[in-house]
């Protein structure tokens, strides 16, 4: 999903990245999805998914002591991606 999805990644907190997604019919249900069988596996992610007007984004969290987990996540999805991972203000 990384590669044919992602337009944007970026680190909005400590052990929190938000993932814009394009805006394509089932993206959104494939975002879903796989939130929902990451959790079953590994409930120790929450998955954020936020549709509006302005686009479609997933956000992963984790809580602070995990933060290296959902930093590795932005790193890889930025890479297949072909971006960068940007933080908040930078």
């Amino acid at each position: 999903m990384f590669a044919e999805a992602v337009t944007e990644v970026c680190e909005v907190a400590l052990g929190r990245v938000r993932m814009r997604l394009r805006k394509e019919p089932g993206i959104a249900a494939r975002a879903a999805e796989l939130a929902s069988r990451e959790t079953g596996c590994c409930s120790f992610f929450t998955f954020t998914l936020i549709a509006t007007s302005g686009g479609l984004m997933l956000e992963v969290s984790v809580a602070p002591q995990r933060a290296q987990v959902v930093t590795a996540l932005a790193r890889r999805a930025a890479d297949v991606a072909g971006v960068a991972v940007t933080e908040v203000g930078g």
